[in-house]
C-alpha cells in the first residue's frame, strides 16, 4: 500500500534548498515535492550531483539552477521568491577538508553569508545546516546545544572545517539578533543512507562498497573512536519538523542518532549484515590522511531539545540503516 503524501509545510508555497542535489539536499528536495511545494534548487554540482534528482526530472514544481551561491547574481530575487529557504550548500567530508582547506573555509563562509543577507532583507525564515564537528574535542558523553567547545590548533588542517562552521552559526545567530531573522541552526550529526558517496571519505558507503566487492574494508586509526549513524529520512524528518515550528527559530538543535558504535564495530557489522567474505584492516591516520591528523574519539548526540521542541528523534535501527543503504547501492 502506497503511503500518503505528507502533509505540506504550514504557510509555505515556494522553498528554496542550496545544495538540493546534494546526499541530504536530494532527500529534502524529493520530500518537499511530494507535499505540494514549488521548489528551487541551487548547486553548483561541486559535490552535488544532478542524478541525485532525477527520479524528480520533469516535475514542473522544480527548478534547478546550476550555479555557486555566492556568485550567482540573481540569489536575491530567487530567495525573495521562496517563503522558506533550507541552506544545505557547504564543502563536505573529511577527504575534501584536509586537501582542499581554502575551499573549504571560503564555501561554507562565503554561501552562508551570501544566504543570509539575501534572506534579511525579506526577512525569509532559514533553516542553516551546522555540524557535530563544532563540538571538537570535547569527551563529554554526549554533547549537549549549550556545551563549552573545544576546538584544536590552527596548524592542524582538520579543525578549519569545524571552525568555519561554527562562524556561520554566529553568522547566523548575529543575523537573527541584529536584523530580527528567523534563523534555525541545525548541527548534523553523521548521517548515511542511499546516495551517500564514498568519494569525500564517507565511512559507511566506503565500508559497504568494499564488502560488496570482497576487498578489506579499512579502518583508520585504532578503531575504537566511536559515532552515531542517523538514517537520511530521520534527518530529513528533523528539518522538516524544525522549519514548522516557529519556537525554534532562534535556536540551535542537534540532529542525530544516539546509537553509538566503533568505527572498528561499524566495519564488523557491515561484513556481517552483508555476509561479505572481507577481511577488517587498520590504518594509520598518516597513511590514510597526513602526518598531524587528529580525530574525535566520541560524537554522540543529546537529542532531548530536539525532541521536546518537535517530538521528534532519530529512530532507524544502525542494522536495518546499514541494510537499507547495501540495497540501494553505493557509489565510490
Amino acid at each position: 500500500m502506497t503511503p500518503p503524501p505528507p502533509a505540506p509545510l504550514p504557510g509555505i508555497e515556494s522553498v528554496l534548498v542550496t545544495g538540493g542535489a546534494g546526499f541530504i539536499g536530494s532527500h529534502l528536495v524529493e520530500r518537499l515535492l511530494a507535499a505540494g511545494h514549488r521548489v528551487t534548487v541551487i548547486d553548483d554540482f561541486s559535490t552535488g550531483n544532478p542524478e541525485n534528482l532525477r527520479g524528480a526530472e520533469g516535475n514542473p514544481r522544480l527548478r534547478v539552477i546550476e550555479a555557486k551561491v555566492s556568485r550567482f547574481p540573481h540569489l536575491s530575487g530567487v530567495v525573495g521568491e521562496a517563503d522558506a529557504v533550507f541552506h544545505l550548500a557547504a564543502a563536505v567530508g573529511v577527504d575534501l577538508v584536509v586537501k582542499s582547506p581554502i575551499q573549504t573555509i571560503r564555501t561554507n563562509l562565503g554561501e552562508t553569508e551570501a544566504v543570509l543577507e539575501a534572506a534579511s532583507e525579506r526577512s525569509r525564515p532559514v533553516l542553516v545546516t551546522s555540524t557535530s564537528e563544532v563540538y571538537g574535542k570535547s569527551a563529554k558523553d554526549d554533547f549537549d546545544e549549550e556545551d563549552d567547545l573545544l576546538i584544536g590548533p590552527p596548524h592542524l588542517q582538520r579543525w578549519s572545517y569545524a571552525c568555519s562552521k561554527l562562524m556561520d552559526e554566529f553568522l547566523a545567530l548575529a543575523y537573527a539578533a541584529e536584523r530580527g531573522l528567523p534563523v534555525i541552526v541545525v548541527r548534523v550529526f553523521n548521517t548515511v543512507g542511499p546516495r551517500q558517496t564514498g568519494r569525500y571519505g564517507m565511512v559507511l558507503p566506503r565500508f559497504i562498497a568494499a564488502a560488496q566487492a570482497g576487498a578489506p574494508l579499512r579502518v583508520f586509526g585504532d578503531g575504537q573512536q566511536t559515532r552515531c549513524f542517523a538514517y537520511v529520512a530521520d534527518t530529513v524528518e528533523a528539518l522538516w519538523r524544525l522549519m514548522a515550528c516557529p519556537g525554534a527559530r532562534g535556536q540551535v538543535f542537534n540532529v542525530g542518532s544516539t546509537e553509538e558504535i566503533t568505527i572498528r564495530g561499524l566495519a564488523d557489522r557491515v561484513v556481517r549484515l552483508l555476509q561479505s567474505p572481507s577481511a577488517v584492516e587498520l590504518v594509520s591516520y598518516a597513511e590514510a590522511y597526513a602526518p598531524g591528523f587528529e580525530d574525535m574519539r566520541r560524537r554522540r548526540p543529546s537529542v532531548a531539545k530536539l525532541h521536546r521542541f518537535t517530538g521528534f528523534r532519530p529512530m532507524t535501527t544502525l542494522d536495518e540503516i546499514i541494510l537499507r543503504t547495501a540495497r540501494a547501492g553505493v557509489a565510490i
